[in-house]
């Protein structure tokens, strides 16, 4: 399932997002209504887009992304 299919399906959420993944959405969590982003795909999108090696991409998102806590919406992080 797609960022887009997911804001269509459930238009009186607003979901919070992580900026620039929006590719890497794979679902949601319908109780709480926080988006679910794979991990892995996360990592390949610095790896091509910002030119980043793996090792620099993975320390990048564990210091600005998965480790912040910014609500009750914060997405879920999984590795798919």
């Amino acid at each position: 399932m797609t960022l887009k299919e997911i804001i269509e399906n459930n238009p009186d959420v607003s979901f919070l997002t992580a900026d620039g993944f929006d590719k890497a959405v794979i679902g949601y969590e319908p109780s709480s209504n926080r988006l679910v982003y794979d991990r892995t795909k996360m990592i390949d999108i610095l790896v091509k887009r910002d030119k980043m090696d793996y090792d620099e991409a993975i320390e990048y998102l564990e210091y600005n992304t998965f480790g912040a806590y910014v609500g009750e919406e914060t997405p879920i992080y999984i590795e798919a």
